[in-house]
């Protein structure tokens, strides 16, 4: 027994077409079930689907006119060539930043990890900087 129902075969039958060979082929062997255990339900479902096949066939494919195919054209989005490029601009802005902010964390881990060794040995020291140099200064005994 089918596990395919008349309303299901006459569904299938209109999507189809009344040639159940035409059928999707996980859908033909319960077809083909129902068909042998209804005969004469079938039987009429696949006449009706073939004389709507052939008034479809009658009919053919229509052909676009040019005029129809360039509405569709002026109708279609533009691609916007600009966006694409601002969107990869700014992703690059927001590699470069993080690449700088990586850099300067660096650059301060390991001034801070070289003011740590000089204090572990208790000296004090005093530094100075301006914008491209740091200096040491030397401990004096005021400082003591």
């Amino acid at each position: 027994m089918s596990g395919m129902d008349a309303a299901r075969f006459e569904t299938l039958a209109g999507t189809w077409g009344g040639v159940i060979t035409r059928w999707p082929q996980d859908l033909r062997e319960d077809a083909l079930i129902f068909l042998a255990d209804h005969p004469e339900a079938a039987r009429c479902l696949l006449a009706d689907a073939q004389a709507l096949d052939e008034a479809l066939d009658v009919l053919g494919l229509p052909t676009p006119t040019a005029a129809l195919r360039d509405t569709i054209i002026a109708a279609a989005p533009a691609i916007r060539r600009r966006n694409i490029l601002l969107r990869w601009l700014s992703g690059a802005g927001i590699g470069a930043a993080l690449a700088a902010a990586s850099v300067s964390g660096i650059v301060v881990g390991v001034q801070v990890s070289q003011v740590e060794a000089v204090d572990s040995r208790s000296e004090a020291v005093y530094s100075v900087s301006n914008d491209d140099d740091w200096y040491a200064l030397p401990e004096t005994e005021s400082q003591s």
